[in-house]
C-alpha cells in the first residue's frame, strides 16, 4: 500500500482543560485516531516532551492499545537536549518503550539537532545508540529532527550517511526566512538523497488564519480549498517530501486535511505564484512569528507562559485589539509571571527551533500590556 503523505502529530492534541497541556480531550483524539486510520492514513509522530512529557502515555491509550500493532507506524525522538551522560539514552529510550506499550518504533529521531544538540549526540555516541537499537529490532527507520542553517545541516549528513531520513521545518512562509532556512535545508537534504518528514507546514497554525487580503487572493482562486490546505500541499509537493506532519488540534482540522490529502494533488505553477503573493502579504502583519511549539516555556525560571504573551501580542498588532487582548494578558498573569518580570537569563532562546529574541519580544510585550497592572 502507498504511504499517504498527511501525519499526524501528537504535539498539539485538543485540551480537556486549557490550563494543563497534560489532560487530553481523549474521547475526541480517539475519534480522530479511528478516522485518520479508516481512511488510510498510518503515520503519528509523538516525542518525549510533547504535551509536558505526557503525549506517548496518551498514544498508548488511543493507538496501541486500540488498533492492531501493523496497522500504523509510530515515530519518537531522543531528546537530546535532556541528555547528560550515556545512561540517560538507555534509560529514556526504555521509559520509551513502556509508555507507548510497543516493542519497536517505526521511526526514530534524535530530537532537535542543532549546534549544541549535535555537540552532545557526539559527545555520548547518540547516532551510535541508534543503530544499535536498530540492529536490535527496536528501530526499524532512524533519522533525526533539525533546527539550525543548513551548513550545520550538511556537516551532520556528510559525516552521518547512515541516517534514512532528516525532519525538517518547511512552509511557505519560512522558505526563504535566512533564520529558518527551509529552502536551503530542503536543497542539502535532497543533495544527500534524503527522505524528508516536513514539520511545521502551518507554523503552528499561523497559515491558517493569514490576513485578509492574503485570503482573498486564495479564495478568488479556489474558493472550495482552505487556507490551510494551501500550506500542507506547498510542503507536500516538494521533492523527496515523503510525509507532511500536521499537529491537528480537532476533528474538524483532521476532517479538512483528511479531504485533500487523501487524493493528494501536487502544486501547480499558478498555484507556487499565488503562495508568493500572500507570502509577501503575511510579512507585513506578523510582530513575532512564534509557532506555539512551548520549548521555551519548560525551565523559565518567573513561569511566564511565552507563546500565549505572543498569541495575545500578535492579535494586539494585526487587529489593534487593545482593550480585549489586555483582558486576556491580565487574566494569565494571576496565574502566570508578567513580560516585565523576565530577568533575561537566555534560558528560552537557547531552546527556541526559530532563533527567536524572545528576550527582546518579552520587553515589546510588556511596553504594551504591564503598565498600570
Amino acid at each position: 500500500m502507498e504511504l499517504k503523505k498527511l501525519g499526524f502529530g501528537m504535539m498539539r492534541m485538543p485540551l480537556a482543560d486549557k490550563k494543563d497541556q497534560t489532560k487530553v480531550d481523549i474521547e475526541q483524539v480517539c475519534r480522530m485516531v479511528d478516522a485518520f486510520l479508516e481512511q488510510g492514513f498510518t503515520y503519528f509522530d509523538t516525542a518525549y516532551m510533547y504535551h509536558e512529557y505526557a503525549s506517548e502515555r496518551i498514544v498508548k491509550e488511543v493507538l496501541v492499545d486500540r488498533h492492531p500493532r501493523e496497522s500504523f507506524l509510530l515515530a519518537t525522538k531522543l531528546p537530546t537536549m535532556m541528555l547528560s551522560k550515556k545512561e540517560d539514552m538507555e534509560r529514556i529510550f526504555n521509559e520509551q518503550l513502556e509508555k507507548c506499550g510497543v516493542e519497536y518504533f517505526d521511526y526514530y529521531l534524535l530530537h532537535c539537532l542543532d549546534t549544541r544538540n549535535y555537540d552532545i549526540c557526539k559527545k555520548l555516541g547518540c547516532f551510535e545508540f541508534a543503530m544499535q537499537k536498530k540492529k536490535e529490532g527496536k528501530i526499524r527507520k532512524f533519522g533525526f529532527s533539525f533546527h539550525d542553517r543548513a551548513d550545520v545541516l550538511d556537516t551532520i549528513l556528510k559525516e552521518h550517511p547512515e541516517v534514512e531520513f532528516v525532519q525538517l521545518q518547511i512552509n511557505y512562509l519560512d522558505w526563504e526566512n535566512e533564520y529558518i532556512q527551509s529552502r536551503k535545508c530542503h536543497e542539502t537534504a535532497v543533495k544527500y538523497g534524503k527522505d524528508i518528514i516536513v514539520m511545521e507546514p502551518v507554523k503552528g497554525g499561523m497559515l491558517a488564519q493569514i490576513p485578509d487580503k492574503a485570503e482573498t487572493l486564495l479564495k478568488n482562486y479556489n474558493a472550495e480549498s482552505s487556507i490551510a490546505s494551501w500550506a500542507i500541499r506547498y510542503a507536500a509537493s516538494l521533492p523527496n517530501v515523503f510525509m507532511v506532519l500536521s499537529g491537528m488540534s480537532s476533528y474538524e482540522q483532521m476532517m479538512d486535511n483528511l479531504s485533500y490529502m487523501k487524493k493528494f494533488q501536487p502544486f501547480t505553477e499558478e498555484e507556487e505564484k499565488l503562495v508568493e503573493q500572500a507570502v509577501d502579504i503575511i510579512n507585513t502583519s506578523i510582530a513575532i512569528p512564534c509557532t506555539n511549539c512551548r520549548y521555551c516555556v519548560e525551565g523559565c525560571p518567573k513561569n511566564i507562559p511565552i507563546p500565549e504573551y505572543f498569541k495575545i501580542y500578535n492579535q494586539y498588532a494585526r487587529f489593534k485589539e487593545g482593550s480585549r487582548t489586555r483582558g486576556r494578558y491580565r487574566n494569565l498573569t494571576k496565574e502566570y509571571g508578567k513580560a516585565s518580570e523576565c530577568i533575561a537569563c537566555g534560558n528560552c532562546e537557547t531552546h527556541c527551533p526559530q532563533s527567536l529574541k524572545i528576550i527582546d519580544y518579552m520587553k515589546e510585550v510588556s511596553a504594551v500590556y504591564d503598565s498600570g497592572l
